[in-house]
C-alpha cells in the first residue's frame, strides 16, 4: 500500500511538471515599422506598428526585436534608425519591450546583424579579430539592451555565405570538376580565426551577461552560412540559452536566378545538394554535442519568387529555368519576395484584382515522408514544401514561380520538431505572416499553425 502511494506520488509530481516548453521565438523586423504601401485599396497595410504584434504575443515565448547593428569606426552596438528605435517620438525599443507587463511570462531580446546591417559589413569580421573591439562592442551591447528593458542579445552574426550552385554547360562542369580537384578558393581566408574569435565573444558576452539578473544570450545561424566552419558547437553549446537555426533560403533568386526551386526543403530533394536543407543542419548540430533542447528551427513566413519564361518547364516541376527574381508585391516592394498574404492574395484573387496579378496554381508538396516517432493519424513530414506558378502567356502576362511555407507546412515542420525533441521553433518574421487576416481572417496563420503542432 505504501508503495502504491508513493507511485502515485512521483506520478503527481510528473505530472505537474510536465514536459519541457516549446519555445516559439517570433522575430520582429523593425524595417516593417516603416514600410511604405501603395497599389492596394486597403490604406497603411504593409506597415507593421507595435500595437499590431498584440494578437501574435500569446502564442511567442519570445519576441526577438530586429535588428542593432555595429558601429564601424568604434564597435559598439548601436541601433540602425535612432529615430525610431530611441528617441521619443518613437521609442520603438521600449515599446515592445513594454509588452511584457501585459505578457510577463515573454523573453524580449535584442538581435543584431541578421543581414539588416549594410554599412561596411566587413566589421563583422574586424570585430572577431581584435579582442579591443569585442570588448567595445560587449559592453555596448550589454548597455543598450539593459537601457531599454531586453532581457538579453541575440548575436544573428553576419558570416560570409556559401557559394551558390552555378548551372553550368557540359564543358562547364567538366571544367569546375577539374578545378575542384586542385581545390578552390574559401568565401572567406581567415575562416579559423572568425571561427576562434566567435567563440570568444560568445564567451565574453555570456560573461558580461551573466552578472546581470535573468539575461539571455542567444545566437542565429543565419541562412547559407556554413556551420562546420564558424560555429565551433562543443566550445559555445553551453554559453548560450538557444541556437535559432536559419534553415531556409537555400535557394534564391539572387543566389540563383537561372534556376527556381525550393527554398526550404526539410530534407533534401532528389539530386540535389544533400547538405542544403533543414534535416541536414539540425544533424550538424546534433552530432556536435548541441542539446536537442536547446535548438530551434526556423519558418519563414517570406516566399522566394522567379520569373518564367519560353524555355521554363511547362509544368513547373523545380528545378526549372527562369529569368530572375519575380516582380515585386504592393507590400513588400521587393524583387523576388513577397509575403505570405501576397502570395495568398494571388491564389484567391483569380479576377485581377487591383494590385495583384493574375491566380497561381498551387502544388501541395508531391513527396511526404513518415517520421519515427509519429503515429499516422499525427500526419506525414513534407520533404520539401509548397509552391505555385503561374506559365507565360500570349497576352503578355509574365510567368512566376513561388516556393513558401503556409499554415500546412508550417505545422508539418513543428511537427518534425516535435518529433526530434527539439527545443521549438521560430517564426522569421511576423511581419510577413498575415499579421492583418487578409487571407481567412485569422492573424498570424502560421505562427498559429506551428504553435498548435508544438
Amino acid at each position: 500500500m505504501n508503495v502504491l502511494i508513493v507511485l502515485a506520488g512521483f506520478l503527481a509530481i510528473g505530472a505537474a511538471v510536465g514536459p519541457a516548453t516549446s519555445k516559439v521565438v517570433c522575430y520582429y523586423n523593425s524595417k516593417s515599422y516603416v514600410r511604405e504601401f501603395e497599389g492596394c485599396i486597403y490604406p497603411a497595410q504593409a506597415r507593421m506598428l507595435p500595437l499590431d504584434l498584440d494578437p501574435a504575443l500569446s502564442f511567442c515565448t519570445h519576441l526577438v526585436y530586429g535588428y542593432a547593428g555595429i558601429q564601424p569606426d568604434t564597435y559598439k552596438m548601436v541601433s540602425l534608425n535612432e529615430n525610431l528605435d530611441v528617441d521619443r517620438s518613437h521609442a520603438n525599443y521600449r515599446a515592445i519591450t513594454n509588452f511584457k507587463t501585459k505578457y510577463p511570462g515573454l523573453k524580449v531580446l535584442l538581435s543584431v546583424g541578421g543581414d539588416a546591417d549594410t554599412e561596411s559589413p566587413e566589421k563583422y569580421n574586424l570585430l572577431l579579430e581584435s579582442p579591443q573591439a569585442r570588448t567595445a562592442f560587449v559592453n555596448s551591447g550589454v548597455l543598450l539592451a539593459e537601457q531599454h528593458g531586453f532581457d538579453g542579445i541575440d548575436l544573428a552574426w553576419q558570416f560570409a555565405r556559401i557559394k551558390p550552385k552555378k548551372i553550368r554547360s557540359t564543358w562547364g562542369s567538366i571544367w569546375h570538376g577539374i578545378k575542384k580537384t586542385f581545390g578552390t578558393t574559401p568565401v572567406d581566408d581567415k575562416e579559423s580565426e572568425h571561427r576562434e574569435g566567435f567563440t570568444a565573444l560568445v564567451r565574453e558576452m555570456k560573461q558580461a551577461l551573466s552578472v546581470k539578473p535573468n539575461m539571455q544570450l542567444a545566437i542565429s545561424v543565419l541562412p547559407n552560412v556554413n556551420s562546420s566552419i564558424y560555429y565551433d558547437v562543443p566550445a559555445i553549446i553551453n554559453l548560450v540559452d538557444m541556437v535559432n537555426l536559419g534553415a531556409y533560403d537555400f535557394q534564391t533568386p539572387e543566389r540563383n536566378p537561372k534556376e527556381a526551386d525550393y527554398a526550404t526543403p526539410l530534407y533534401t530533394p532528389q539530386n540535389r545538394n544533400p547538405l542544403l536543407n533543414a534535416d541536414a543542419v539540425v544533424t550538424y548540430w546534433l552530432q556536435g554535442g548541441a542539446p536537442a533542447q536547446k535548438l530551434v528551427l526556423a519558418i519563414p513566413t517570406a516566399a522566394r519568387t522567379w520569373k518564367l519564361d519560353s524555355d521554363s518547364e511547362i509544368a513547373g516541376v523545380p528545378p526549372l529555368h527562369a529569368d530572375g527574381p519575380g516582380e515585386a508585391g504592393p507590400y513588400t516592394k521587393i524583387e523576388g519576395i513577397l509575403s505570405y498574404p501576397e502570395v495568398c492574395g494571388k491564389l484567391i484573387n483569380p479576377n485581377h484584382q487591383k494590385g495583384m496579378l493574375p491566380h497561381l496554381r498551387k502544388v501541395t508538396d508531391p513527396s511526404k515522408r513518415f517520421e519515427k516517432g509519429l503515429t499516422k493519424d499525427q500526419d506525414l513530414t513534407p520533404h520539401f514544401g509548397t509552391y505555385a506558378f503561374r506559365l507565360p502567356d500570349d497576352s503578355g502576362e509574365g510567368g512566376l514561380w513561388v516556393t513558401y511555407e503556409d499554415p500546412d507546412t508550417a505545422g508539418q515542420r513543428a511537427a518534425y520538431v516535435k518529433a526530434k525533441n527539439l527545443g521549438g521553433v521560430s517564426i522569421v518574421d511576423l511581419s510577413m505572416d498575415d499579421f492583418r487576416g487578409l487571407c481567412t481572417g485569422d492573424k498570424y496563420p502560421i505562427l498559429r499553425a506551428a504553435k498548435y503542432r508544438l
